[in-house]
């Protein structure tokens, strides 16, 4: 099964097939989405116990893809990208504020969306092997798209990008809302499914599902490598 058949919703059953990508190299950019330390940070299991240890063990498989599979395919596709001379471009959740008291509503909600990542502090930045370059371009928002809360819209435009291959984290939020805007504002969109992730596999293959044909096309490391001939 190929990217034209995967991860379709019951809206494109049945659907014909899409025709293939053309994605140019001088209007295609890659954006790396919210790769942080914050994320990837774990406490020690050995002092957990009972509800704590419970949690711990349910965000175990999101680690191992994390390290396993996304940010190493991610490395890939920077090194593929940077050596051909195409735009790589990083969005980065962190506040200009110490106390982020311009962070926007969903930020400072209770719970798992609450963050606070002042712009220094170590915890915002990209994880080491994510890292941005020399003058790559990076975009520090307090919203879910990054296309809403920067002038990446701008930038984009300004670059002659028309197609945007989207990669990081998480696939049912950041991922997701950034694909909405930036096909709501007519980019083509690719999401490269294996260099992404959810807090569970079950809603990273369902948010795919969803955005899938309507928003972006989804594809594998291999086929994007494959279709732009990326050596």
């Amino acid at each position: 099964m190929s990217w034209k058949t995967r991860f379709r919703s019951i809206y494109y059953d049945g659907a014909p097939e899409p025709v293939d990508l053309s994605l140019p190299w001088h209007e295609t950019a890659l954006l790396i989405i919210d790769v942080q330390n914050t994320y990837l940070s774990r406490p020690d299991p050995a002092g957990l116990s009972g509800e704590d240890r419970r949690r711990y063990d349910a965000w175990t498989p999101f680690h191992r893809r994390m390290h396993e599979v996304v940010i190493p395919n991610i490395a890939n596709l920077l090194q593929r990208f940077r050596k051909n001379g195409l735009e790589c471009l990083f969005a980065r959740i962190a506040t200009q504020t110490l106390n982020g008291r311009e962070r926007s509503l969903s930020q400072k909600k209770p719970g798992w969306n609450n963050l606070l990542l002042p712009m220094h502090d170590m915890p915002s930045q990209f994880v080491p092997e994510l890292a941005p370059q020399g003058d790559e371009i990076v975009v520090t928002k307090t919203t879910d798209s990054a296309l809403t809360g920067t002038n990446l819209r701008l930038i984009l435009h300004n670059l002659g990008i028309k197609h945007v291959v989207c990669a990081g984290i998480f696939t049912d939020q950041c991922i997701s809302s950034t694909v909405r805007s930036l096909a709501d504002e007519s980019f083509d969109v690719v999401v490269v499914e294996d260099c992404c992730a959810a807090g569970s596999h079950e809603l990273h293959v369902k948010e795919l599902e969803i955005i899938n044909m309507i928003y972006c096309h989804v594809v594998s490391t291999p086929e994007l490598l494959d279709m732009m001939k990326l050596q």
